[in-house]
């Protein structure tokens, strides 16, 4: 049976494959190599406190059209102010409704981190997000092969970016750990069927060994989640659709922040 995600990576790969007859991956290695260096993102997740990765996200699947927004940097510059640690920018185009041109907007604009969120299934891919300026990568372990994410984290590391490795089931995260992974995304949406369980954080941090960080994903709608993922151990929450549909943005990011430097993790 089809996936919501087979479906999803199928298109990924339609729209991949027209930008690489435009782009060339040598030309990308060209661009990368004339960039600046990334940031250290890790290094920045590691900080003590609860860290948040605020994303600018116009759309998604389970939800449809979030919000407009007809200008992403500066809502990552709002973002930023009000203390995200990174930015996440959707490029996905055809359920996200995402462009690298955000990506692009996004990194001009903040001086922190920048995640490209896609489905990366491909080298090329993280090449591309390099060269468009991005510290983070995503890596979805239920898109990829072993060898595949292996050689992707691999790669990812290579040109100098934290890989985002997002899991959301027991397996996924051995595999995810097996991979070498030293930042894992807990995601509380299955994006086969897209339904939320609230309780896969609690479930699987306990798989993932000290030293690595983890961030809670999906379902977060303000301080209270944030507060409990901490409190989990959470070292950092990526929140989207609660910030773009919130009435404050700035408020609400200052208000995950605080709540996660107000609390002791479980295990501590």
């Amino acid at each position: 049976m089809t996936t919501v995600l087979d479906a999803i990576v199928a298109g990924v790969r339609e729209d991949l494959a027209v930008r690489a007859e435009q782009v060339s991956l040598a030309d990308l290695e060209r661009r990368v190599a004339d960039a600046a260096a990334p940031i250290d993102a890790e290094a920045l997740l590691r900080a003590d406190g609860l860290s948040l990765i605020a994303e600018v996200k116009r759309a998604s699947p389970s939800k449809g059209a979030l919000a407009e927004i007809p200008d992403p940097a500066s809502l990552a510059v709002a973002y930023a102010d009000a203390g995200a640690t990174a930015i996440s920018v959707l490029t996905e185009g055809r359920r996200f409704n995402g462009s690298l041109d955000d990506l692009d907007a996004v990194r001009e604009a903040v001086t922190i981190p920048v995640l490209r969120k896609d489905f990366m299934v491909t080298d090329y891919q993280l090449w591309e997000a390099r060269a468009h300026g991005a510290d983070i990568i995503l890596l979805i372990v239920a898109s990829l092969t072993d060898d595949e994410l292996v050689r992707m984290h691999t790669l990812a590391h290579d040109l100098g970016m934290t890989a985002l490795v997002e899991v959301h089931d027991e397996g996924e995260t051995q595999r995810a750990v097996d991979a070498g992974a030293r930042v894992i995304g807990v995601n509380a949406r299955n994006l086969k069927t897209l339904e939320v369980h609230a309780d896969t954080f609690s479930r699987l941090v306990p798989l993932i060994p000290p030293g690595i960080v983890t961030v809670a994903e999906s379902g977060i709608s303000g301080a209270d989640d944030a507060r409990m993922y901490a409190a989990q151990g959470a070292d950092a929450v990526l929140v989207g659709e609660a910030l773009v549909r919130g009435a404050d943005t700035s408020a609400m990011v200052r208000s995950i922040v605080a709540a996660g430097a107000r609390t002791e993790p479980e295990h501590a």
